[in-house]
């Protein structure tokens, strides 16, 4: 694929996501659908993985990967049914990121939720530069973040994203590891 190709590939999956975002934000129904559906905890660990082919992608320089990935990562909260039995710590859980992501928006929230763009700015960073040590500090540092707001501010409900995080932190940098000493190797040949 030419590099004009991969960039505008690329940015139709960015305003794909885009629209995602703002269908979710602004669409009451499909908010309940893929909501009902992220109940289901498969999606709660699978969506960390999708840190390693971002990475990949950006350490390839490859705009439709990074942007495809992304796009996968957001959507994934609805890709598995809703349970039919979901743990109570699990459902208050929810129930407090619902009412976060609906409630009133002031400047506090705002800033909060800037700490998601600017993840991606770093971790998009990082990789495109090849600086391993910020990586590895992103992608911690994110997975501290994530689990420390949701104890913050759910209580012991934010303890059920432990286990997906810690999870997710051990495959992400365990498949990077992986990924880049085989790339290390392929070159040295």
């Amino acid at each position: 694929m030419s590099k004009k190709t991969d960039f505008a590939v690329g940015m139709l999956f960015a305003v794909a996501t885009i629209i995602f975002i703002i269908i979710f934000m602004t669409n009451d129904t499909f908010f309940q659908w893929a909501f009902e559906r992220h109940h289901n905890m498969l999606s709660w660990y699978i969506r960390p993985l999708f840190i390693i082919p971002i990475v990949i992608f950006a350490f390839r320089k490859s705009y439709t990967g990074i942007f495809a990935s992304i796009f996968a990562l957001f959507t994934s909260m609805f890709w598995f049914p809703a349970p039919n039995e979901v743990s109570p710590q699990v459902l208050e859980f929810l129930a407090f990121e619902m009412d976060y992501l609906k409630g009133e928006w002031n400047a506090q929230k705002t800033i909060i939720s800037l700490a998601v763009p600017v993840f991606f700015f770093m971790l998009l960073t990082a990789a495109w530069k090849r600086n391993w040590r910020w990586l590895l500090g992103v992608i911690i540092g994110a997975a501290v973040l994530k689990s420390a707001w949701s104890i913050a501010f759910s209580g012991e409900a934010g303890m059920s994203v432990l286990k997906p995080a810690l999870a997710g932190l051990i495959i992400c940098i365990g498949g990077l590891w992986f990924y880049f000493r085989k790339h290390k190797q392929a070159a040295k040949k």
